[in-house]
């Protein structure tokens, strides 16, 4: 298993595209399995060989080479290798929703609304091509109106044939409880929180919030506060601050704890991600 892992190839940059910073991955993962995670942003890409494999909505998908992954944000997932002698590669690129908004006027809908893709796995070359193009472009091209316009072109038709219409949960007495929950681990995430306070705070037993925690967000509270912590940690690792400064800052034990944690989710380790090209 170690041979395989060797043989993993992980490209992972940032650009300036439309006006906002978009994070893009090419990589090769055999060995390496993403721990349940969300993004806040979309994830889009393209399985270029192999096939992956990843829950996400309640149930397993396998994307096998030549389709198109779409992961809506806030949507908690997984991902691996759906055949470990064989791996998976792909490209993703990671817009924020701003960019899937304007790209949604773009496309002619006059609508303020967040796009939304209801089938994670397509099955549409056409728009695979488009993708991977895009993809190319974004890391070769050096050419701004071309980057953009591509970009916002691609979006654009990737809404217009796959954008559908998401379902409405009504908020009840449980979710308004989760809800003061992330509140306040995303106020006080670099604190060692305990299941008993955050029970009080929910006014439950701390066995049914975490089954209630579960059931609305698709992770326990103590993996949304991971993820959480990760989203901080990246921020201050952009910003230019020592590893194991920002896992003190963000509340990890030491740097260690957050490289695990970092690698499981975010697929790079939080130096790789720190010196990623602008």
């Amino acid at each position: 298993m170690k041979a395989a892992a060797k043989q993993e190839k992980i490209k992972f940059w940032r650009e300036e595209v439309a006006l906002s910073h978009l994070e893009l991955l090419h990589a090769r993962y055999i060995t390496h399995s993403f721990s349940r995670h969300a993004h806040e942003t979309f994830a889009i890409g393209v399985i270029e060989q192999g096939a992956e494999a990843f829950s996400y909505q309640g149930e397993k998908h396998i994307a096998p080479a030549g389709s198109v992954v779409v992961i809506n944000p806030g949507e908690v997932h997984t991902g691996s290798a759906a055949n470990i002698h064989v791996g998976w590669t792909y490209r993703m690129l990671y817009p924020d929703i701003k960019l899937l908004q304007q790209a949604t006027s773009e496309a002619g809908q006059q609508t303020s609304e967040i796009p939304y893709f209801p089938i994670a796995v397509i099955q549409d070359s056409q728009l695979a091509r488009l993708i991977l193009k895009l993809h190319h472009t974004l890391e070769k091209v050096t050419c701004t109106l071309e980057q953009d316009s591509c970009l916002l072109w691609t979006l654009a038709q990737l809404i217009a044939r796959h954008a559908g219409e998401r379902l409405i949960w009504r908020v009840g007495k449980e979710s308004q409880a989760v809800l003061r929950v992330q509140e306040y681990l995303e106020a006080h995430y670099t604190k060692n929180i305990s299941l008993d306070a955050i029970a009080r705070i929910a006014n439950l037993s701390p066995f049914y919030l975490i089954r209630t925690f579960r059931k609305c967000i698709g992770l326990p509270p103590h993996e949304y506060l991971t993820q959480i912590r990760i989203s901080r940690a990246k921020i201050l690792l952009l910003q230019g601050y020592a590893i194991a400064q920002v896992a003190h800052d963000t509340g990890f034990a030491d740097q260690s704890h957050l490289t695990r944690h970092f690698k499981r989710i975010v697929g790079v380790t939080p130096g790789q991600y720190q010196h990623i090209r602008q």
